[in-house]
């Protein structure tokens, strides 16, 4: 893809972070058709006549700049409707992912200034064409944003008369243009203070009521030179004082200089994640509430499903997992949105990516997302943890994680029916593979390179990040499942799949001489923080082998009930972590034990989903005991409270509590087969499918349960009753009771 008549541009070494461009154009005529195409190396905001010509925000999107970049293309007719001779054109840049810090210290990971291009086709009414594109002859000027930076917020002085500085030095820069294949990052919830708060401290805070991934914005009247400064939380800690020691590196700091009049503030190229913020400077005395609300923005993905029960606990853990996924897909699948990291974590994305496409249309946002993955795998086939690869930042390639790379695609394809997707992975799932078994050297046993292991576990002593389960067993039953999947992809694109088929089960055969004896996991039995050393036997280990069938069969209920077992020492409550907390409740209820999934569901001691909701939490966390039963934080150093991993729980409430799983890509043909438990009283679930709303209910009554179900046109199910009994329907609503 390629500029006709134009240059990247920067600005002078001496600008401010964001520079304005500017160009006067002179219309020949009436204007039939106006196109314009633009990108940057950083962020951009464009202008016809001082319009923004779109609402999505952070253009052109989060790509490994060295290898491509988006570019938009705009209709932008409309600004030229009305006969004139001149237009301004204006273009804002910001430094974006690009070039400002990612991570912690690093800085201009991709380019060491942010540079943008432009072009505007106009088409007039005699069919003659003509371009206006950015070059040396735009003029450089300052504007009232001062300054932006993702991490560290952004300063506006209304105060400020735009000044000249020059012009516009144009640049080379090496970066592949493709067309945008990405969701818009859009504004979208509104949320309104919900309490201005004095703390102990004597801190003003205005409480927002919800954790979320946005910016403030300040609509306000006050004197010239006046000043509004603050700063965001997630949390107050257990004396009820501003915490935010946790955002480490990241100041987040947004400074608003008031211009006398009516003004409106709002950043341009930052965004904070929050629910609280500390008034540290404002213009007068009394703080106005009415001058604030919080504006939520993520990508433009369509919500799908809707869910309630009879647990308002449990409807609280599903609004945070849907504020969760809000707050976390901004243009990447991000572990979080407040400190300073915000990056595309495979290991986060890979295990609830089933659930965000029961919660969104996730479609276009992962296939974008997934071709950045097979640009950024390396040529032997490793895929490092975080996508797009950030330079200076060394993430290994580890199991669980890079498995995103064949999980993903075939979630993706179950969810959608996308085989066009999915063929385009395919080489790279078998790469995967193929570096996987360059690593085994042929043991079929995956015991090398680094690996986060069953990350953030609480069957290890206290502070451990990494779990109490033997990494190579973690490693290797994700050798396994990715093998699994790969033989499935490759069944579904007519491959010969026979080498997959064999290596499996030579990788099935060594696990089991490695890690199990007499149908049980090696080792000493893991309890809460009780292990020193890694062990085999664990609630992790357990649920990966009875999910990924890495035991032989006739072990299944000795395996199900250690599994148990386990569970009822720890006082029936979890010790999993990252990669073991996704599989545990399918792994019961797979095994007959409905009764102990739902017993973990409505655990509220710590570790469990809803000690976080009793702590008022209105997103997910990333540690579990986050804030523990006294209201003391965790760590400081990497205690995000919105980050939505866990709330992978919710594929298993879809799949198992209510029982909808897809026979057929795209919900074409589903099994539902509910697992009713009358702690949650009902399950109301409401879900777009491709072909339509699939509606499934059922209600405890005093005399049996109630089902309804609604199947789409051109859809089908086989719907299958606890009583055992049979109905295969198509398109209509339906009716059921049993005892």
């Amino acid at each position: 893809m390629k500029f006709n008549n134009a240059a990247w541009i920067s600005a002078p070494e001496d600008a401010q972070t964001c520079p304005l461009f500017k160009k006067q154009i002179c219309l020949r005529g009436t204007v039939k058709k106006a196109e314009l195409r633009a990108t940057a190396m950083g962020m951009y905001r464009f202008f016809i006549d001082g319009k923004d010509v779109t609402d999505a925000l952070f253009m052109p999107g989060w790509t490994d700049y060295v290898k491509r970049v988006q570019v938009q293309t705009y209709d932008v007719t409309r600004f030229f409707a009305c006969c004139k001779e001149y237009a301004e054109l204006s273009l804002l840049l910001g430094n974006g992912w690009a070039s400002a810090e990612i991570f912690v210290g690093v800085v201009h990971p991709y380019i060491p200034r942010a540079a943008a291009i432009a072009e505007l086709t106009l088409t007039y009414a005699d069919g003659k064409k003509e371009r206006f594109g950015t070059d040396k002859s735009w003029e450089t000027w300052t504007n009232r944003c001062v300054y932006s930076e993702l991490y560290m917020g952004e300063t506006q002085d209304a105060t400020l008369e735009p000044q000249r500085i020059g012009y516009a030095q144009e640049t080379h820069v090496k970066a592949k243009l493709v067309p945008d294949e990405g969701e818009p990052v859009v504004e979208g919830e509104i949320v309104y203070p919900r309490a201005l708060i004095t703390t102990p401290n004597g801190e003003r805070v205005i409480d927002f009521g919800q954790n979320l991934a946005g910016y403030v914005r300040v609509k306000c009247r006050g004197p010239r030179g006046g000043k509004i400064s603050f700063v965001p939380a997630e949390i107050l800690d257990k004396d009820g004082n501003f915490y935010n020691g946790n955002y480490r590196n990241a100041a987040n700091r947004c400074t608003y200089t008031l211009s006398g009049g009516e003004d409106e503030f709002k950043p341009v190229f930052s965004f904070q994640g929050f629910r609280y913020i500390r008034i540290d400077e404002y213009f007068s005395e009394d703080i106005d509430l009415s001058c604030f609300n919080a504006i939520a923005v993520h990508s433009d993905i369509k919500r799908t499903g809707r869910f309630v029960c009879g647990n308002e606990k449990i409807n609280q853990l599903y609004s945070n997992i849907i504020w969760g996924q809000r707050s976390n897909y901004i243009d990447v699948p991000t572990d979080c949105p407040q400190r300073d990291e915000r990056l595309g974590w495979t290991g986060d994305a890979q295990v609830f990516c089933r659930t965000a496409a029961i919660n969104f249309d996730v479609h276009k946002f992962f296939r974008k997302w997934l071709h950045d993955l097979i640009l950024d795998q390396h040529k032997n086939g490793g895929v490092e943890s975080v996508i797009p690869i950030v330079k200076g930042i060394p993430f290994y390639p580890a199991s669980g994680w890079s498995d995103a790379v064949t999980i993903c695609p075939w979630e993706i394809y179950l969810a959608y029916g996308d085989k066009q997707l999915l063929s385009e992975c395919y080489p790279a799932m078998c790469k995967w593979i193929e570096y996987i078994k360059n690593e085994e050297n042929g043991s079929y046993i995956w015991n090398a390179g680094f690996h986060f292991g069953d990350w953030l576990a609480t069957d290890a002593p206290y502070g451990s990040f990494s779990g109490a389960t033997d990494t190579s067993l973690i490693d290797t039953a994700f050798y396994a499942y990715s093998l699994s999947i790969v033989i499935n992809a490759g069944n579904v694109l007519g491959k010969d799949t026979s080498g997959y088929r064999t290596l499996r089960e030579k990788v099935v055969e060594a696990f089991r001489r490695k890690f199990i004896e007499n149908g049980l996991p090696k080792g000493k039995p893991a309890v809460c923080c009780s292990s020193e050393q890694s062990t085999c036997y664990t609630q992790t280990a357990l649920s990966l082998i009875l999910y990924f069938g890495l035991g032989e069969e006739k072990d299944r209920k000795r395996q199900t009930d250690a599994l148990v077992e386990l569970i009822e020492q720890n006082g029936m409550r979890m010790t999993t972590g990252f990669l073991g907390t996704p599989y545990i409740l399918h792994s019961l209820s797979e095994n007959g034990r409905d009764d102990i999934a739902y017993s973990l569901l409505l655990q509220e001691k710590a570790p469990s989903w809803l000690f976080s909701v009793n702590m008022g939490a209105t997103t997910m966390w990333e540690h579990w005991d986050g804030i523990n039963e006294k209201g003391e934080v965790w760590n400081k150093d990497m205690n995000s409270f919105n980050h939505y991993a866990y709330g992978a729980v919710f594929d298993w409430i879809f799949g198992k509590a209510v029982g909808i799983q897809p026979l057929l890509p795209a919900y074409e043909r589903v099994r539902i087969c509910p697992h009713p438990d009358a702690r949650l009283h009902f399950t109301d679930m409401a879900f777009d499918t491709r072909y339509g709303t699939l509606r499934a209910k059922w209600t405890f009554l005093p005399d049996g349960i109630r089902y309804e179900y609604e199947i789409p046109e051109g859809a089908c199910a086989e719907i299958i009753l606890p009583d055992g009994k049979k109905y295969e329907v198509s398109k209509g609503n339906y009716v059921f009771f049993t005892k």
